[in-house]
């Protein structure tokens, strides 16, 4: 599976799972009730999609200009850390203020996400990979 359908693919199997988990974290460490957490998980799913779709375009922009093909640990490593730099600097903000937080707070918060989505990204994306095969980017 190659181009559009590909991104649409990853992405709306990516951002459901993503909803579901981070709906439930933001109720549990905010103590808001499950409307308002929700909320704020459908705003952050939809930046993700518009992250994710910018960042990844990007990405096989940049990967296309290397010598060697395939996605390597490194290069995976690479892509995760770098979608989640990114999505901080758009999400930290947001969180402080829908959840009436500091952003010392929101960071914490954050940074847990990140910490846990870095290596549910890695894992996702080698999933997906395996299942659809790998983009032409990469062959």
């Amino acid at each position: 599976m190659q181009g559009i359908k590909r991104r649409v693919t990853y992405v709306v199997f990516y951002e459901l799972i993503t909803l579901l988990i981070i709906s439930t974290a933001f109720s549990f460490f905010s103590g808001k009730d499950a409307g308002h957490s929700t909320t704020l998980g459908v705003v952050t799913v939809m930046l993700a999609i518009v992250w994710n779709t910018v960042y990844n375009t990007l990405f096989e922009m940049w990967e296309k200009t290397r010598q060697a093909r395939g996605r390597s640990l490194v290069r995976r490593v690479i892509h995760a850390i770098g979608f989640e730099v990114g999505f901080v600097a758009i999400t930290l903000p947001l969180f402080a203020w829908w959840l009436e937080m500091t952003l010392l707070d929101a960071f914490m918060l954050d940074a847990g996400l990140t910490l846990f989505f870095m290596f549910f990204t890695f894992f996702y994306n080698w999933a997906f990979d395996k299942i659809f095969g790998l983009p032409l980017s990469a062959q």
